[in-house]
């Protein structure tokens, strides 16, 4: 039989005790090879080469094929905490139908890259989702997958999950999904790194109860709070409080391109099109000759109006003008604007008329030129 204390398996005495044990062995007996085989393997972990560490793979892959569920579930919980586990061993126990099989592994193993974390959640159960969502950390392409498909718990573990980071359109779909859901509305409030004008549309929507405790729970946003849950053309006003460090990294960018004369149609075109909000709405503003609140106010709408405002007044082509919708679109995860009607409006709008309204906007929002 194998050594436990052997720290340089001979790969003729693992697969020798493997063909015998498989082709003559019941199932007691592989049960107990497995064991054997896996004390092995954790006793000397940290001095096995990427070599032995293959050979262990192929013994496993072997062995967890001839055998119970209940030794599966062992050899997992046992491979799931050591970082050198047998990569393709740790593969094959996510990717099992039993959530006590994979469950662990998900949880816990540093073997599993993103790549394959994302195709997991994919294609397998919620419970499988739940697993990998309870992770200790969690990157944004992985939480997009959890939110995309997660039901109601796994949304809840993820966002609750410290490690977990979300990317702008996880968030989206997070706002979108949190109506109705106190707990899931808050939860995402108190995130540090929600974007501001997801902030705001989270706040529009929220219930007494939830800004009374985004109030406690930021008490340096707390003005923002009351501001933004008033009717929309009042939400402008939040603009002087506290602000995330990227959006006033994005607003230092676009005063930057604005002084030196660098700023033009095309760069506001080129903001849109890669999805940046606060740099898109800043570069409006600023051709505009509006607060970077009001545009903020007027890019958030439900409707694209506002926008078309903007553009006009800013001198911006349709082309361009698409191109923002559609970011907003694609942002607030809502169904797609009516562009051919949006362009024949646009078409026909005068800009002394979309000055008109946007003097309108500055005297009901009292903020100053």
């Amino acid at each position: 039989m194998i050594s436990k204390t052997a720290t340089s398996p001979s790969p003729g005495n693992l697969l020798d005790e493997l063909q015998s044990t498989l082709a003559n062995g019941t199932v007691a007996r592989r049960v107990e090879t497995l064991r054997r085989v896996t004390d092995l393997f954790i006793n000397g972990a940290v001095d096995y080469s990427d070599e032995q560490v293959g050979l262990f793979d192929d013994v496993f892959r072997c062995l967890i094929d001839h055998i119970e569920t209940s030794a599966k579930m062992l050899l997992a919980n046992r491979l799931a905490p050591i970082d050198s586990a047998p990569p393709l061993t740790i593969r094959a126990l996510a990717f099992d139908d039993v959530i006590e099989v994979a469950g662990p592994v998900l949880s816990q193993s540093m073997r599993l890259d993103d790549r394959t974390l994302i195709e997991n959640a994919r294609s397998k159960s919620q419970a499988h989702l739940m697993a990998i969502s309870t992770r200790k950390t969690l990157s944004g392409a992985v939480t997009d997958v959890l939110v995309q498909r997660g039901n109601d718990q796994v949304i809840h573990s993820t966002v609750n999950n410290p490690g977990a980071e979300f990317t702008e359109r996880g968030f989206t779909r997070l706002v979108s999904r949190a109506g109705g859901d106190d707990d899931l509305t808050a939860c995402i409030g108190m995130h540090p790194s929600v974007p501001r004008h997801l902030y705001l549309k989270l706040l529009a929507k929220a219930s007494d109860t939830v800004r009374q405790r985004l109030e406690a729970a930021n008490p340096q946003r707390a003005a923002e709070v009351p501001n933004a849950v008033k009717e929309a053309t009042r939400r402008a006003r939040s603009a002087t409080s506290d602000i995330t460090k990227d959006t006033a990294i994005a607003h230092a960018l676009v005063k930057s391109l604005y002084e030196d004369g660098r700023l033009d149609e095309s760069e506001v075109a080129s903001f849109a099109d890669a999805g940046k909000f606060d740099e898109a709405n800043a570069s409006i503003a600023a051709l505009a000759n509006v607060p970077v609140a009001i545009a903020e106010n007027m890019m958030i709408e439900s409707r694209a109006e506002g926008v078309m405002i903007l553009a006009k007044v800013a001198g911006l082509s349709w082309s361009t003008v698409r191109t923002i919708i559609r970011m907003r679109d694609e942002l607030s995860g809502a169904e797609p604007t009516d562009l051919a009607a949006c362009k024949d409006t646009y078409e026909r709008l005068r800009p002394s008329t979309a000055q008109q309204v946007l003097r309108f906007h500055r005297m009901q929002q009292n903020v100053p030129a």
